[in-house]
């Protein structure tokens, strides 16, 4: 009887998986199902379990780091690294007495023991999260906006884990209202996610000290507050300016205009013809043509 392509690719596959589980009986390569999850706060303990079976004379343990490269943990019955001052060993697990943001990651134990089918190697993984509070985040106020303009004000933490939520607070009084992803009004929007209290037009009204809290299941921490003053813009005022520059212009232009039908620009040639200079000249000139006259 002729069988589908589908059904024999479902059972070479078939094949092949029983070959690997074969050849893992055979070597002895055994791995726990149970992935296990290990979460702590900052500075406090954690304890790393390895459910292996029991430990024996000939067993031999070692942890190892997972992440882009293997680093060792405990290798050849001795804590690696920064763990010798911090960490130590209860049977197969590690605890650790003091644990850090760069602990965070995933772990694995391998224990290997000589049996009746060759060598026997059983490992086991653990993921270490660790949880810590926001720093005190970075604040953007301006100092001064005018008017009916559109403003951000920006608050970010990079340290906390799981990632803060942001609150605004303006003279002591937040802003966030009832609503889990922020207060909404025709003034400004708040978004507890990124942090933005945006005005999408600010008023005078809005001046004030603000600050922002970031919060997390750990903790949290505000910046220092910050002044924002709001100017509005005086329209009459600038006008008024406008009409007594244009007066004073014209006033000049008058004046000038005025001079000149007097004839005060034109006094400093007249003055020119009457002075010596032009005297001595016209007489020069005529001394001349007296001399000529008298030759001929």
């Amino acid at each position: 009887m002729a069988r589908s392509p589908h059904g024999l690719l479902m059972l070479l596959l078939l094949h092949y998986l029983m070959v690997a589980l074969d050849y893992h009986k055979a070597n002895g390569l055994s791995a726990s199902k149970d992935h296990q999850e290990v979460t702590v706060i900052e500075y406090q303990e954690a304890i790393l379990a390895c459910k292996t079976p029991k430990k024996t004379t000939s067993s031999r343990l070692e942890w190892k780091k997972l992440g882009q490269g293997v680093s060792l943990v405990y290798y050849q019955q001795a804590l690696q690294g920064d763990f010798k001052d911090r960490a130590e060993m209860i049977d197969f697990n590690i605890r650790i007495k003091n644990v850090t943001r760069n602990d965070a990651g995933k772990y694995r134990c391998e224990v290997s023991a000589p049996s009746d089918q060759g060598q026997n190697l059983q490992e086991d993984t653990v993921t270490l999260e660790v949880l810590v509070a926001p720093a005190v985040p970075s604040c953007e106020v301006p100092t001064s906006v005018m008017s009916g303009s559109v403003v951000e004000l920006r608050c970010q933490d990079k340290e906390g884990n799981p990632a803060p939520e942001y609150t605004w607070f303006k003279d002591g009084t937040s802003l966030l209202g009832n609503q889990k992803l922020g207060k909404h009004n025709s003034s400004y929007t708040m978004n507890t996610k990124s942090g933005i209290l945006q005005f999408n037009m600010i008023s005078k009204m809005d001046s004030g000290e603000y600050y922002c809290e970031a919060r997390n299941s750990v903790g949290h921490r505000r910046c220092p507050g910050k002044r924002m003053q709001v100017d509005v813009l005086n329209i009459s005022g600038i006008i008024a300016a406008v009409v007594v520059v244009a007066f004073v212009i014209s006033v000049c232009g008058l004046s000038v205009c005025y001079a000149q039908r007097k004839g005060y620009f034109s006094k400093e040639s007249s003055f020119q013809k009457g002075s010596p200079a032009s005297k001595a000249m016209a007489m020069s000139e005529n001394d001349f043509k007296h001399t000529k006259s008298f030759i001929i």
